[in-house]
Order: structure tokens, then sequence, then C-alpha cells
């Protein structure tokens, strides 16, 4: 899995999260991006797949927060 420096390379605040999972193969792909750096994950080990899926549904939790934080402030 791609290490925590690798992740800072990406420059910008706006990033894309792209999730595919090929059933019929067991092939899970997660590509980040942030227009200017791309950062591509293919895998077939179940190790690594619990891993990104663990790692993407903390990512949603977050955007989530973040979303509700801004809508109270904009009621505020």
């Amino acid at each position: 899995f791609p290490k925590v420096a690798v992740w800072k390379t990406l420059t910008r605040i706006t990033v894309r999260v792209v999730l595919k999972y090929r059933h019929c193969d067991g092939n899970l792909c997660i590509k980040v991006t942030d227009d200017v750096v791309c950062l591509l994950y293919r895998t077939d080990q179940a190790q690594d797949v619990k891993k990104i899926e663990k790692f993407h549904s903390q990512l949603m939790r977050l955007m989530v927060a973040r979303e509700s934080r801004s809508a109270a402030m904009e009621t505020d």
C-alpha cells in the first residue's frame, strides 16, 4: 500500500478517489488524483483489499463530517 510520503505529493485540496472492484477476477483498483498527480494501486490480495476498503470508508466518513460542518457554518 502506498506510503504516507507518496500521499503528501498531492498538492491540491480537491482530490478525487475512484474505487473499482472486479468480482470475476478479484481485482481491486484505487485511483487518487488532484489533476496534477495521479496515484494508482491495483491488487488481488485479500489483505490489501481489506486495507483499501477500510481506508475508503474512513475517507468517506471524513468527507461527510467536513460537509456537515460546512453546512452548519452556513446556517449560523
